[in-house]
């Protein structure tokens, strides 16, 4: 596994962002970090026996981690999909596995709708597909405040005394890992899309093997029966809850190894991409009208 930088300019905005990968035999695996995580998230893939000589390719998003961004008010999904598209291009990956959590679970969705022929399988680590999956984005709602210093201490505080697996250990670290200047533009595009980006039709209309993974503190969610039903396998992670990667990193990896498996067997021949998904919106996030909506109890 080596770290390595690679400089890009997304719509006329410079990025640097900082990446891991290794090469190998077979298709990457692409992993996109969830808010207020890095790219670390997944370096135990290096060490795992069930991946080996697989190659694979991370990197912390603009505004997160060690990635640098010109502009952090640029920042939004849209955006990130933007910059995951350059990134690849970059490094010369035509097709591959997509796993994203949260934030990059989101980015992975909007990313595979646009370009379903590149992507041979996506994991879904809690990325949104409803309005309920905001319970942390709608937070920029909930409770807003103009200095967005302030915001992002005000959300440590509410997420360390949350009654959730790892809440505590999250919190301590999103001071480090996330600008604080990047989170608006995020959070409401998260919000914006979870309520009206028609998510979850374009999860259930992928033309791949999907697996939607969840910790058992939020097996409540709503929708589960109805992905289930469509076709998405169900990874229940135990004694977790949104970050099943602190929480019982060995049964996520266990799970994510036994799906690459399955999907291997599947890899051809699946339908071919037609003509790409025309974008969610403008990379510059403008967000029209945001429907609040209730608080959620994800």
């Amino acid at each position: 596994m080596t770290k390595h930088e690679i400089r890009l300019s997304v719509h006329g905005t410079e990025v640097r962002l900082s990446c891991m990968s290794r090469a190998g035999q077979g298709l990457p695996l692409v992993f996109l970090h969830g808010f207020g995580s890095t790219k670390e998230d997944y370096a135990d893939i290096a060490h795992n026996p069930d991946f080996a000589g697989q190659p694979f390719f991370a990197y912390d998003a603009p505004g997160c981690g060690e990635s640098w961004c010109s502009d952090l008010e640029k920042t939004s999904i849209p955006f990130l999909v933007d910059t995951a598209l350059a990134a690849l291009a970059d490094q010369g990956i035509v097709r591959f596995h997509l796993v994203g959590h949260s934030m990059g679970g989101l980015t992975s969705l909007i990313l595979a709708d646009q370009e379903p022929g590149r992507v041979v399988s996506f994991i879904d680590i809690e990325g949104n597909v409803a309005p309920e999956d905001c319970f942390l984005s709608r937070q920029i709602f909930l409770h807003p405040h103009e200095d967005p210093d302030m915001f992002l201490e005000d959300f440590i505080a509410r997420n360390w005394a949350a009654p959730y697996y790892s809440s505590p250990l999250y919190a301590t670290s999103v001071r480090y890992k996330v600008r604080a200047a990047a989170v608006r533009g995020i959070f409401e595009s998260m919000v914006y899309l979870s309520d009206n980006g028609d998510l979850m039709e374009k999860f259930l209309a992928l033309p791949f093997p999907r697996m939607f993974m969840y910790g058992d503190q939020n097996r409540s969610l709503t929708y589960l029966p109805h992905l289930a039903a469509n076709g998405i396998q169900l990874a229940e992670i135990t004694r977790s809850g949104h970050f099943p990667m602190y929480s019982n990193a060995p049964e996520m990896w266990n799970r994510i190894a036994a799906f690459q498996r399955q999907a291997a067997t599947a890899l051809e021949p699946w339908p071919a991409a037609q003509s790409p998904a025309q974008p969610v919106t403008d990379c510059c996030w403008r967000a029209p009208a945001l429907n609040r909506g209730p608080e959620s109890n994800g």
